[in-house]
Protein backbone atom coordinates (compact mmCIF):
# COMPACT_ATOMS: atom_id res chain seq x y z
CA UNK A 1 0.00 0.00 0.00
CA UNK A 2 0.96 3.98 -0.59
CA UNK A 3 0.26 5.95 1.22
CA UNK A 4 -0.91 9.23 -0.25
CA UNK A 5 0.63 13.08 1.27
CA UNK A 6 -2.72 14.62 0.53
CA UNK A 7 -4.13 15.58 3.83
CA UNK A 8 -7.81 15.01 4.07
CA UNK A 9 -8.08 18.21 6.40
CA UNK A 10 -6.69 20.45 3.85
CA UNK A 11 -4.35 21.68 7.21
CA UNK A 12 -0.61 20.39 7.43
CA UNK A 13 -0.28 19.02 11.10
CA UNK A 14 -3.99 19.00 12.15
CA UNK A 15 -5.45 15.85 13.73
CA UNK A 16 -9.01 16.04 13.39
CA UNK A 17 -11.19 15.74 9.96
CA UNK A 18 -12.49 18.90 9.03
CA UNK A 19 -15.98 17.31 7.44
CA UNK A 20 -16.51 15.29 10.36
CA UNK A 21 -16.77 18.23 12.45
CA UNK A 22 -19.21 20.18 9.85
CA UNK A 23 -21.30 16.46 10.06
CA UNK A 24 -20.99 16.98 14.37
CA UNK A 25 -22.01 20.00 13.80
CA UNK A 26 -25.13 19.65 11.48
CA UNK A 27 -26.14 16.75 13.55
CA UNK A 28 -26.27 18.68 16.88
CA UNK A 29 -28.23 21.59 15.05
CA UNK A 30 -30.82 19.04 14.05
CA UNK A 31 -30.43 17.16 17.34
CA UNK A 32 -31.61 20.61 19.29
CA UNK A 33 -34.63 21.68 17.08
CA UNK A 34 -35.89 18.08 17.69
CA UNK A 35 -35.16 18.24 21.83
CA UNK A 36 -37.36 21.42 21.04
CA UNK A 37 -40.12 19.99 19.06
CA UNK A 38 -40.67 17.08 21.90
CA UNK A 39 -40.45 19.70 24.88
CA UNK A 40 -42.58 22.04 23.04
CA UNK A 41 -45.02 19.04 22.37
CA UNK A 42 -45.02 18.06 26.21
CA UNK A 43 -45.71 21.26 27.21
CA UNK A 44 -48.84 21.75 24.43
CA UNK A 45 -49.98 18.44 25.87
CA UNK A 46 -49.77 19.08 29.62
CA UNK A 47 -51.68 22.58 29.10
CA UNK A 48 -54.29 20.87 27.42
CA UNK A 49 -54.95 17.73 30.07
CA UNK A 50 -54.43 20.43 32.72
CA UNK A 51 -57.51 22.88 31.10
CA UNK A 52 -59.48 19.95 30.56
CA UNK A 53 -59.62 18.80 34.15
CA UNK A 54 -60.15 22.45 35.08
CA UNK A 55 -63.13 22.47 32.56
CA UNK A 56 -64.47 18.86 34.07
CA UNK A 57 -63.91 20.15 37.81
CA UNK A 58 -61.48 17.47 37.91
CA UNK A 59 -58.80 19.15 40.09
CA UNK A 60 -59.57 21.79 43.03
CA UNK A 61 -57.40 24.76 43.13
CA UNK A 62 -57.88 26.12 46.89
CA UNK A 63 -56.34 29.30 45.54
CA UNK A 64 -53.91 31.45 43.45
CA UNK A 65 -51.23 29.42 45.41
CA UNK A 66 -52.17 25.89 44.14
CA UNK A 67 -52.56 27.59 40.23
CA UNK A 68 -49.39 29.08 40.27
CA UNK A 69 -47.87 25.21 41.68
CA UNK A 70 -49.61 23.49 39.08
CA UNK A 71 -48.89 25.94 36.45
CA UNK A 72 -44.66 25.31 37.82
CA UNK A 73 -44.74 21.91 37.61
CA UNK A 74 -45.93 22.34 33.72
CA UNK A 75 -43.46 25.04 33.06
CA UNK A 76 -40.48 23.11 34.77
CA UNK A 77 -39.90 20.46 32.42
CA UNK A 78 -39.74 22.90 29.61
CA UNK A 79 -37.15 24.80 31.62
CA UNK A 80 -34.81 22.05 31.04
CA UNK A 81 -36.11 21.39 27.46
CA UNK A 82 -35.21 25.09 26.72
CA UNK A 83 -31.39 23.80 28.66
CA UNK A 84 -30.60 21.79 26.12
CA UNK A 85 -31.77 23.13 23.56
CA UNK A 86 -29.38 26.67 24.21
CA UNK A 87 -26.17 23.91 25.19
CA UNK A 88 -26.49 21.74 21.85
CA UNK A 89 -27.13 25.39 20.01
CA UNK A 90 -23.68 26.67 21.87
CA UNK A 91 -21.89 24.21 21.34
CA UNK A 92 -22.56 23.65 17.43
CA UNK A 93 -21.14 26.90 17.06
CA UNK A 94 -18.08 26.71 19.72
CA UNK A 95 -17.15 24.08 17.22
CA UNK A 96 -17.60 26.24 14.36
CA UNK A 97 -15.45 28.90 16.22
CA UNK A 98 -13.11 26.36 16.79
CA UNK A 99 -12.77 25.39 13.16
CA UNK A 100 -12.08 29.12 12.68
CA UNK A 101 -9.61 29.63 14.94
CA UNK A 102 -7.82 26.42 13.31
CA UNK A 103 -8.10 27.58 9.66
CA UNK A 104 -6.82 31.40 10.22
CA UNK A 105 -3.94 30.08 12.93
CA UNK A 106 -2.75 28.21 9.48
CA UNK A 107 -3.20 31.26 7.10
CA UNK A 108 -1.68 33.49 9.41
CA UNK A 109 1.45 30.93 9.75
CA UNK A 110 1.84 30.28 6.12
CA UNK A 111 1.88 34.07 5.37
Amino acid sequence: MTESNQNKTNFAGTYFDRDAVMRLTRFLKIASWIVAVVYIYQLITGMAVFVLQLSRNLVYIGGPTDLMQQIGWLLQPSLAGVIFYVALQAFAQALLILLDIEDNTRRAARK
